[in-house]
């Protein structure tokens, strides 16, 4: 399948009165129409400020210094700003983290709604505002029709959620970027809103992008799974493999870090240390003075890509066939003798 965006080595400085911190740092990937694919990791590894490049909403003191993104045929980065305001909200669009700060408190909520649609399509108030009240019926604001002169703050978090949802896909997008929507949310308003995610993208077969940092709800949503540590994807592929079968040691700690039904210590897991500076990041894997595998390597030289599977690939030298067999963490020995036993129809001994 051909793909629908495609984003080829990008790399993003920021200026600062230190240095330029090297943010993103050569990433890749692709997004196939109606796929879901999330993007994993800590606060600063660089989710946020990928997806906003494609949004042309990056900070005046960041610079694409090299990469390229393709939306179809269209070259994003050469885009005009007027392109890029024609782009924004029509072919890609985007949900924020917080529902209260994405909503103008002095706006009815219909209006804000309806906004995008008479900006990109130029129709009637009237037909604007009725077609405000079947999206936001469908993301689930019951009473709809009455409800549109109200303001943000006589709805619950949840709500505001879904209508920041509904003026993002009420022009139909190609790519919807979800970043972090659920972080603000309750644990059961969370669920209702990755399921009210997947019941769009089935409706309207728009691509989404998922930033998140909870590996929890990456489980309830994604096709497919991108780690980023420092700037860097460090280990992509299926959900199933990234759950079940992951390669690469940060990987092994994000996974150990969220708690499970199984979850028996009353400490959670949490990995040592902190991420590197980006002002001056290291020359070898970024991860290796967190890594209790690291081997002499990891520090002169930044492992490349090595595939476990036509679907699943992970940067580090453990993959290498010279490096020394490493077990890893019980919990990941855990879940990968579960996804053996059910794809492989054995143990994983077999």
């Amino acid at each position: 399948m051909t793909p629908l965006l495609t984003v080829d080595q990008l790399t993003i400085d920021f200026q600062t009165f230190a240095g330029p911190v090297h943010a993103v740092r050569g990433v890749s990937f692709d997004l196939a129409p109606g796929e879901t694919l999330a993007i994993v990791g800590e606060s600063g590894s660089g989710k946020s400020v990928t997806v906003r490049a494609l949004m042309g909403l990056l900070a005046a003191n960041a610079t694409v210094v090299a990469g390229q993104i393709h939306l179809g045929t269209t070259d994003v980065l050469r885009q005009s700003a007027q392109a890029f305001n024609a782009m924004r909200g029509n072919e890609v669009a985007m949900i924020f983290q917080d529902p209260m700060t994405s909503l103008d408190p002095t706006m009815p909520i219909g209006k804000q709604v309806a906004e995008p649609l008479r900006l990109h399509h130029k129709i009637s108030r009237k037909a604007a505002l009725a077609e405000a009240v079947r999206v936001l019926e469908l993301v689930g604001i019951h009473d709809a029709a009455r409800r549109l002169k109200d303001y943000p703050h006589q709805f619950s978090g949840g709500q505001r959620q879904r209508i920041v949802i509904a003026i993002a896909i009420i022009n139909r997008p190609k790519v919807l970027i979800a970043d972090e929507p659920t972080t603000a949310l309750d644990v059961t308003i969370q669920a209702q809103i990755i399921q009210l995610l997947k019941a769009i993208q089935e409706k309207l077969d728009t691509a989404i992008i998922f930033i998140t940092h909870d590996l929890g709800v990456v489980a309830g949503i994604a096709d497919r799974v991108a780690v980023m540590y420092a700037g860097r994807i460090v280990e992509y592929g299926t959900v199933d493999e990234l759950f079940y079968h992951p390669q690469h040691p940060y990987t092994w700690g994000l996974l150990e870090a969220m708690p499970t039904l199984n979850t028996k210590s009353k400490r959670l897991f949490a990995i040592p240390g902190t991420p590197p500076d980006l002002l001056a990041p290291p020359v070898g894997d970024a991860f290796a003075p967190r890594n209790p595998y690291a081997m002499a390597i990891d520090l002169v030289e930044a492992p490349p890509f090595f595939p476990v599977s036509e679907t699943h690939a992970a940067a580090t030298w453990l993959l290498h066939p010279d490096a020394p067999a490493v077990t890893p963490p019980p919990e990941i020995q855990r879940r990968y003798a579960q996804w053996a036993a059910h794809e492989l129809g054995g143990d994983a001994n077999d």
